[in-house]
């Protein structure tokens, strides 16, 4: 008795369809493409999700950078201000400061300049 494996394979491809949907022209309509395309999209938001750490990183330091300066110090001093001061903020939490507290950061920022 042999097995039919239409059902599985219907299956298969209706997952594929799925991710495909809003692709452009046969990339949704036809399962071989479709199928390349997905692989491909995948392997870019598997990427994207590392690059955009690195992006969010490189974001909060060009902020922190900024508001150092308004405040007379570089991005550098005034990380290793607060280093030596004891001040233990990742710069998330540093960026976020610089944006929306600007008094609180430039009080950072005297700290900073005072420990070196």
């Amino acid at each position: 008795m042999r097995i039919k494996r239409g059902v599985n394979a219907v299956k298969k491809r209706r997952k594929i369809f799925k991710l495909a949907k809003g692709y452009f022209g046969n990339k949704s309509k036809n399962y071989r493409i479709a199928r390349e395309a997905v692989m491909k999209s995948l392997s870019y938001a598997y990427v994207g999700r590392k690059r955009r750490k690195r992006d969010m990183r490189s974001l909060w330091i060009a902020r922190i950078n900024a508001g150092a300066r308004e405040n007379g110090l570089s991005y550098s001093k005034l990380m290793h201000g607060l280093k030596v001061a004891g001040i233990d903020l990742n710069r998330k939490v540093l960026s976020d400061l610089a944006i929306s507290d600007a008094e609180g950061f430039a009080a950072l920022c005297e700290k900073a300049k005072a420990a070196l």
